[in-house]
């Protein structure tokens, strides 16, 4: 016995439609689609089909790395050669949620300031930070984590 393989060119043409208007289904959702439409495929036969066709779902991207090695940050000699600002969160006893902007000399560990409030926008950390450079001059750099 030798088996007669039946090309379906009517079924290809519906499976590349279809894979063109739904580019992230896979061919067994793909399975389903047909089915319903009245196509009796096996779904061996269709994934079979999906082969030959190249119709690939893409994969996705995975997170992106840092290009080389990122040299370790050298420590600061002298006063205002680097600040780190960073946000603390906590709650009260009533469960209303607060959140303070820490900012730190990375030379000298002094605290420059600590604001405390319920909301801290990003128009605010700019005006606070803006009113510590007028009194302690610009750091050279400005980190957060």
């Amino acid at each position: 016995y030798e088996a007669i393989r039946q090309d379906d060119p009517v079924l290809r043409d519906r499976l590349r439609e279809l894979a063109r208007v739904r580019r992230r289904f896979g061919y067994r959702r793909l399975h389903v689609f047909l089915r319903r439409e009245g196509y009796d495929v096996n779904h061996k036969r269709l994934f079979r089909i999906y082969r030959e066709e190249q119709l690939h779902v893409r994969r996705r991207g995975g997170r992106k790395r840092a290009i080389g090695t990122r040299a370790p940050m050298v420590l600061p000699l002298m006063p205002n050669q680097r600040w780190s600002l960073d946000f603390v969160s906590d709650q009260l006893t009533d469960g209303r949620r607060f959140r303070i902007m820490t900012v730190v000399d990375d030379c000298t560990r002094e605290c420059l300031a600590l604001i405390a409030d319920t909301s801290l926008s990003g128009v605010r950390v700019a005006r606070e930070l803006a009113t510590l450079f007028e009194v302690r001059g610009k750091p050279a750099t400005v980190v957060s984590d």
